[in-house]
């Protein structure tokens, strides 16, 4: 099995690097940075931010996807790319008024850590960035700090019902430990019967959300024609058998963990519908116009191939 993914001190020490041809956005970005206790300088294109990068530490970055009238992404696939090969472990999170699926699919395969749409909420821009410097402090003490064990694990850890001491198995449970109370999405990979939901199950427990609900949605057991009425509700006379307003998944998980198994069964028509909550945390209950967002974190898990599946135009 295989898991792929901050006190008031630390975040006033983090100094982040914000890059956008617009001044007003830096001022904005800068601001709502400021109220949530960071430091920020802001830099107007690629060149100059790479000056500041030089002179300066940081954090992070919060980078624009375009400096110029061009909307394809690509001066900032090109930023991002000179970023990761000149400073690999930075945190680098996307913003962009152009967002696309395609365009956020490839800023991810190339490193970045989020991938923030135009116009954004501010809690959805200190979340990305919390959770981000979270999992880069995570994994900087993996690499300084000696594996924990076992003992000493379920002495800093809620690890109830998650059995074993083999040292493959004790390497994944220092990671839950760390990862767990970043509040960043995370990705269980594991064969049929090794576990994935008990993972799942500590990482909740050991999340800021630990006391907020934990709900199971079996992705691989809900046709696509019921997908909308499961995951996002319906409300009465949204169907023929709407006959009172019912809460889906999310609803449900709002403010807690949803865990989302066999995400890799999942249609592609289905996808789509589900890539705009887990992008934005935004959605509409079937039979409704209304917009409403969601706060929660997303686990998801699944026992296929998917960079195979992607390569197969298959997810």
């Amino acid at each position: 099995m295989e898991i792929k993914p901050a006190h008031e001190e630390t975040v006033m020490s983090k100094r982040i690097l914000i890059v956008d041809d617009d001044p007003s956005v830096v001022t904005s970005l800068s601001l709502v940075l400021k109220q949530a206790g960071f430091k920020s300088d802001g830099a107007d294109r690629p060149e100059s931010a790479f000056k500041l990068l030089e002179k300066n530490y940081y954090d992070l970055v919060l980078q624009d996807m375009n400096f110029s009238r061009k909307t394809t992404g690509e001066e900032g696939m090109e930023m991002l790319a000179k970023l990761k090969a000149q400073y690999l472990y930075l945190p680098v999170i996307l913003i962009s008024a152009w967002g696309s699926i395609q365009l956020a699919v490839e800023g991810m395969r190339a490193g970045a850590n989020d991938f923030i749409t135009k116009p954004w909420s501010n809690a959805q821009i200190v979340q990305a960035v919390h959770t981000a410097l979270g999992l880069a402090e995570a994994y900087a003490n993996k690499d300084r700090d000696p594996i924990a064990t076992r003992s000493e694990l379920d002495a800093k850890f809620d690890f109830r019902n998650v059995f074993g001491k083999d040292p493959e198995f004790i390497k994944i449970l220092d990671i839950i430990g760390r990862v767990g109370p970043t509040d960043a999405s995370v990705l269980i990979v594991g064969e049929s019967g090794t576990g994935k939901e008990l993972i799942a199950e500590a990482i909740h427990r050991n999340s800021i959300r630990k006391d907020a609900p934990f709900v199971k949605v079996n992705l691989g057991g809900i046709s696509s024609s019921l997908f909308e009425s499961e995951m996002f509700g319906h409300v009465k006379g949204a169907f023929t058998d709407a006959k009172h307003d019912r809460k889906g998944r999310f609803e449900l998980a709002d403010g807690g963990t949803i865990f989302l198994d066999e995400i890799g069964d999942l249609s592609l028509e289905c996808q789509v519908k589900l890539l705009r909550v887990l992008q934005d945390r935004t959605y509409e209950v079937l039979g409704s116009s209304t917009t409403r967002s969601v706060d929660i974190r997303v686990v998801s898990a699944t026992n296929r191939n998917l960079p195979e599946l992607i390569e197969q135009g298959e997810f």
